[in-house]
């Protein structure tokens, strides 16, 4: 188990991130903030606002430690409760300024658990997911192809497991609705106690998140939107932030362990909409994105597209 390897890896990708959404978003820099914990570490929160094609990107890397998890990640291990901790990661949220390109989330985190006179237990955890407002079938099917091959050399079931997972967690259970898309989500991965073969499998994930998509940011950015997708789409972000809010676990672990409030909520977006029973027009493309593209299914299942 080697934390440190783990940490400067993560700083890397957060540089290699930023550079990438710097690009889409016509050139502007991210402001970096580097800030302290008062009971133990820190972090590099990194935010690009009102890009041409981005209106907002936040990419944060932290590296915390603390006498006890806080309950976030403790409550399915409880078994870990009361032991010290490290934990570093990183986390991205790009919200595009065209309706029609998606949100796209994706996280990165190790956790290692000590107590005295007992071995350390350390996991990783992450993932990335997909958020439309208006759907289509390609990105869909590209978005799940890349994190499949991302999954691929770690075993025929991590890619349907994890991607299962990330439908069950993603989802909004007050309004009965998926988030998104979904794409990959896992927690408490240890491969058994390899630690090489976990930290190379997150190494795979963290380098498809890109490659996921970028190629559907770039397809979207540039299509015409009027005011009725500019409506829709500060509607649909008010979803976005209902589930992290009062669901995340990155968000609650981030403010009980007494973490930057402005790095932690740097993934809201920065304008949204709450309307009251609000319903779309039988038949719309904005009915389409709950009916069709926000359930579960297999999206490498070309048949069912036809």
């Amino acid at each position: 188990m080697n934390y440190k390897a783990v940490e400067t890896w993560l700083q890397q990708l957060q540089s290699g991130w930023c550079k990438a959404f710097s690009t889409a978003a016509g050139e502007v820099p991210f402001r970096t903030d580097e800030w302290k914990r008062d009971s133990g570490g820190g972090g590099i929160t990194r935010v690009l606002e009102n890009g041409v094609n981005l209106e907002k990107a936040a990419v944060n890397f932290s590296s915390v430690h603390g006498e006890a998890l806080p309950e976030a990640a403790s409550a399915v291990r409880p078994a870990l409760s009361g032991r010290r901790f490290r934990a570093t990661g990183i986390s991205v949220i790009v919200h595009p300024r065209n309706p029609f390109a998606p949100i796209s989330h994706a996280n990165l985190r190790f956790f290692v658990a000590d107590k005295a006179g007992a071995a350390p237990v350390w996991w990783f955890g992450g993932g990335f997911d997909l958020t439309p407002c208006y759907g289509f079938e390609e990105d869909c099917r590209h978005w799940h192809q890349t994190a499949q091959a991302a999954c691929k050399r770690f075993g025929a079931d991590v890619y349907p497991h994890f991607k299962r997972w990330c439908d069950e967690y993603f989802f909004i259970r007050h309004r009965g609705e998926m988030r998104g898309i979904g794409g990959l989500f896992f927690d408490d991965f240890d491969a058994g106690g390899d630690f090489d073969r976990a930290f190379a499998f997150v190494h795979s994930v963290g380098e498809a998140y890109p490659k996921a998509y970028l190629p559907i940011l770039e397809r979207r950015m540039h299509m015409p939107w009027g005011r009725r997708e500019r409506d829709f789409q500060l509607y649909r972000r008010g979803r976005y932030v209902e589930f992290n809010l009062v669901y995340d676990r990155g968000t609650l672990f981030g403010l009980q362990s007494g973490g930057r409030s402005e790095s932690i909520l740097a993934s809201l977006p920065p304008e949204v909409h709450f309307r009251y029973d609000w319903q779309p027009e039988p038949g719309s493309p904005e009915a389409r994105l709950t009916e069709h593209f926000l359930q579960p299914r297999d999206w490498l299942c070309r048949a069912e597209h036809r």
